[in-house]
């Protein structure tokens, strides 16, 4: 990319030649290579430079004045829109180049990066660590809940079981003797009235 800034060598005004001055010299100081175009000497020059200023940024004479900046075909601007950017440490932006690394205009890009996006990329990466159990979200809990339903599940059959077997134990326990257990119970009864006698007799 050619940065263009058509000048007029031979210009009588005082003003114009301390703008182009300005222009040229902070372009120098930022060592930003450029293409001075004489409008004085060459007709051809002047033509373009005419004609490619957009209609809305010239006077109203309709006359563009020197130093205008093109950086190749593309309007950058006159001296007023360069002195802004100038003292706004846009000169870069404004000529439509990408700043130097140490640059303030650089500096000033990646603060408005940093506002724009929050933090650094860096400082992001800890935030992106996400628990488990919060990666599967609601269905995580739902499973969990399930596992401990079955487990409290579980543990009520258990009860009812022990329960059940200890109702049992006692209703045997208090059921009525059979027939059969009462004729051995008589049995038992007679053998011992029968032993008695028998004990007694002379």
């Amino acid at each position: 990319m050619v940065i263009k800034v058509f000048l007029a060598s031979s210009s009588g005004s005082t003003a114009i030649k301390k703008k182009q001055q300005d222009v040229v010299g902070f372009l120098e100081a930022l060592k930003v290579d450029y293409t001075p175009l004489d409008i004085a000497c060459n007709e051809d020059n002047r033509m373009w430079m005419r004609q490619n200023v957009p209609e809305d940024k010239k006077p109203a004479n309709g006359i563009p004045l020197p130093p205008q900046i093109f950086n190749e075909e593309s309007y950058c601007g006159d001296y007023d829109t360069f002195f802004d950017a100038k003292e706004g440490n846009l000169v870069y932006t404004f000529l439509g180049l990408p700043p130097p690394p140490g640059s303030k205009e650089a500096e000033q890009a990646d603060k408005d990066n940093i506002v724009e996006n929050g933090t650094h990329a860096e400082e992001n990466l800890d935030d992106t660590i996400v628990p488990v159990e919060d990666r599967n979200g609601d269905s995580n809990k739902e499973v969990k809940q399930a596992t401990d339903e079955n487990e409290e599940g579980e543990g009520d059959e258990e009860e009812q079981e022990g329960a059940a077997k200890e109702e049992t134990a006692e209703t045997v326990g208090d059921e009525a003797p059979t027939e059969k257990e009462e004729e051995e119970e008589a049995a038992v009864e007679e053998t011992d009235e029968v032993t008695e006698d028998t004990v007694i007799a002379p």
